[in-house]
């Protein structure tokens, strides 16, 4: 795979695909992350010399222009972060896209509209995808692949484009994919696996391949009480997948026979109703209670504090640890604890440190940790998954072809 070192970018256009799609409020981006993290490829783009144009998703549109959804915001923060203005292109690859990027001096930049305003980038057909990369196309003369957040995606941005311009990846998937190797090659042991999160079924691949790879597995989250059931818990009004107690009672069964030690809760913090994540309001009739006194009509909502300790002491040893998946409703006052405390545990450990992405880097972000203080922490929660589970990625194939 050529990296950016390996292009001519002095006086090119040079399309670079980042992963923008940073959460919203109105206009307020309420976590960055995702722009600080593709900002040192831009820049080091802009200081050779390139002409850059800037895309991403943001969000899910319905292939069509929709407000809400609008990188504008995300322009104005990319523009504060690089120390450059960043013009601000008011569709994909229209009169606006083609104006501003006309219009682009050596070493200048510019971001595009949403591309998920355009149907083709998310079409399952072919011919309308491919149409649509021909249209960034004409933007650009090469191609910089740098939106891990969405490598898993055969969209046109991601695996049509590629194919029409000389193309490299850029510095954060360089980085992404260093990280992965090393939670999949000689892995430093022990290897300790916490996942968290809603669903088994979101996982399914991900425990499968881990299952002959990582020595102990801790499960919290709404998850957790598929495990339990598939223990013979009653768990009262929790979020529970039945279709998927079987399975839960099967990785149960394979982890022991492989000796891989799966860690299920011993307590969990309950409530009556689900809490209000805007008011911060305290849930009604909370209480901590061991997995097996779960009362009826209650729902579960994070892990209990002697579930922390334990996951605390399963990571004290760990030579590689890789968590995704909040431990409970962490934007809640009441049900942060369990994240905050494996969070922690994390920095304790003398582990390198890969946090997956998606809500669990928003976790530790939000909980207010020095995410520097990580090993690593990924932009692609579902990339990174989809990766240990042994996928190839459509962005990294087009990368590499």
């Amino acid at each position: 795979m050529k990296t950016i070192d390996d292009l001519d970018v002095a006086g090119k256009r040079v399309f670079v695909r980042a992963d923008l799609n940073v959460p919203l409020k109105g206009d307020t981006i309420t976590d960055d992350g995702r722009i600080r993290a593709v900002a040192p490829t831009i820049a080091k783009l802009l200081e050779r010399g390139a002409k850059v144009v800037v895309a991403s998703h943001l969000g899910r549109p319905k292939g069509e222009p929709d407000p809400q959804f609008s990188l504008a915001p995300v322009a104005v923060r990319l523009g504060e972060i690089l120390g450059t203005p960043v013009a601000f292109a008011t569709d994909t690859v229209g009169d606006s896209a083609k104006a501003t990027v006309a219009a682009l001096g050596d070493g200048e930049v510019t971001l595009l509209e949403n591309l998920r305003f355009n149907a083709g980038e998310t079409s399952k057909d072919d011919a309308e995808r491919g149409a649509f990369a021909d249209q960034l196309a004409a933007l650009a003369d090469l191609y910089v692949g740098d939106g891990f957040g969405a490598v898993h995606r055969k969209h046109a941005s991601v695996f049509d484009l590629p194919a029409r311009l000389p193309h490299a990846a850029g510095l954060l998937i360089e980085k992404e994919l260093g990280v992965l190797k090393r939670l999949t090659e000689d892995v430093a042991r022990p290897y300790v696996v916490v996942l968290g999160g809603s669903k088994v079924s979101d996982k399914v691949g991900v425990i499968e391949n881990l299952l002959g790879k990582a020595d102990r597995i801790l499960i919290g989250g709404g998850m957790m009480f598929t495990f339990l059931a598939a223990q013979g818990h009653s768990v009262g009004a929790s979020l529970l997948q039945e279709d998927q107690i079987p399975v839960a009672q099967d990785y149960l069964a394979r982890g022991k026979e492989a000796g891989v030690e799966f860690v299920i809760p011993v307590d969990t913090a309950v409530a009556g109703s689900f809490p209000d994540l805007k008011g911060g309001t305290p849930a009604e009739g909370f209480e901590v209670v061991g997995v097996e006194a779960i009362p009826d009509g209650k729902l579960g909502l994070d892990i209990g504090p002697e579930t922390a300790r334990l996951f605390a002491e399963k990571l004290a040893d760990a030579a590689t640890v890789f968590w995704n998946g909040p431990m409970g409703v962490f934007e809640h006052p009441q049900f942060a604890d369990g994240t905050r405390a494996v969070a922690q545990a994390l920095l304790d450990s003398k582990a390198f440190t890969v946090v997956g992405g998606g809500d669990s880097a928003a976790a530790v972000r939000i909980l207010g940790f020095d995410e520097n203080k990580f090993g690593h922490i990924s932009t692609g929660g579902g990339a990174s998954l989809e990766y240990l589970e042994g996928k190839t990625l459509p962005g990294i194939a087009a990368l590499e072809g």
